[in-house]
């Protein structure tokens, strides 16, 4: 199965660090059930900020970054665990909890047992991070802070493409947008797994190229490629939109741009191959002067065993 989530790029950003939030939390509820600590993750703020001294309720959540709310639910659950309580409090008008002797005991446990395991393995998983990771999140947690979500949407326009041009760091997208759509239809034949696994080699090094196209929001969703097959001969190939973009007509705005790289670099032939079952493609192909050839059926059509439609570009 396709990960949606993950393939929707910066639109799912939210959904996706909520699911790498619950698979690391689920990971930590582990640990403290292992120490004997009757918790969950969405305690140990809490208990952290606690530690210091009596906090509020309204402090105690602004330190955790949660709502007041959830706050005063956490402090009710440590509460009937006899883990904290009220104190006295200069100003009336406020309560302040503190940590009970049992929980001072409770929150030595835990920065004895789990803390520093917890964090141990998140320190693991960090290593494989280029940067400074938490310098990234503060970031983005104060670009938050300065404008949400909502406000910022309301200035995008969200049918905005761009084309990319190829390097090394979208090899992966190259390979991953071809293989989805080839794998959904057919079979990935060696001479597709040649291409997208080295695309280098195989594509730009010879004279050809690899555009990609970026949506507003979505990031890369799809690619195209130009494989130079002789003096003046193009092969358009390895063409794939991702699902995300249904409806925003990238597909259209990718061809009409590799087209135009296929005539900046002299192109004198420019053909594709492809098989009928890819009818709404041949229907984008007919739409912007590519029709059917005979000649290049023979010349080219054997390289594939899927391929029964060949193309030319005539601008008609």
């Amino acid at each position: 199965m396709v990960d949606v989530v993950a393939q929707m790029g910066p639109a799912f950003l939210g959904s996706r660090l909520k699911r790498l939030g619950e698979r690391m939390q689920a990971g930590a509820a582990s640990v403290l059930s292992d120490a004997g600590i009757p918790l969950q993750p969405g305690h140990m703020a809490a208990m952290a900020a606690l530690r210091t001294g009596p906090r509020t309720v309204g402090q105690l959540a602004e330190a955790s970054g949660t709502s007041q709310p959830g706050m005063t639910r956490t402090v009710s659950q440590l509460k009937r665990l006899g883990l904290a309580g009220d104190v006295a409090c200069d100003d009336q008008r406020s309560r302040m909890i503190a940590l009970t002797d049992e929980g001072e005991r409770m929150a030595r446990r835990i920065a004895e047992l789990v803390w520093p395991r917890v964090g141990a393995a998140a320190e693991e998983i960090l290593s494989l991070v280029e940067g400074d990771f938490f310098r990234q999140l503060a970031i983005i947690e104060d670009a938050l802070a300065e404008a949400s979500i909502a406000e910022r949407a309301a200035r995008v326009q969200p049918s905005a493409l761009t084309l990319r041009d190829y390097s090394p760091a979208l090899a992966r997208e190259f390979h991953d947008i071809n293989a989805e759509w080839i794998e959904s239809m057919f079979v990935l034949e060696e001479t597709d797994r040649e291409v997208l696994e080295h695309p280098q080699e195989r594509i730009i090094d010879p004279g050809g190229d690899i555009l990609f196209v970026e949506a507003a929001g979505l990031g890369i969703v799809g690619t195209c490629a130009l494989q130079k097959t002789g003096p003046g001969a193009f092969e358009l190939t390895k063409m794939g939109v991702r699902e995300s973009a249904r409806g925003l007509k990238a597909g259209e705005f990718l061809l009409q741009g590799m087209i135009d790289r296929a005539q900046a670099l002299g192109a004198e032939k420019l053909y594709l191959l492809t098989n009928h079952t890819c009818a709404a493609a041949i229907h984008l192909y007919e739409k912007l002067g590519f029709t059917h050839d005979a000649g290049i059926m023979a010349d080219y059509g054997a390289r594939y065993e899927r391929c029964d439609v060949a193309m030319l570009y005539t601008g008609d």
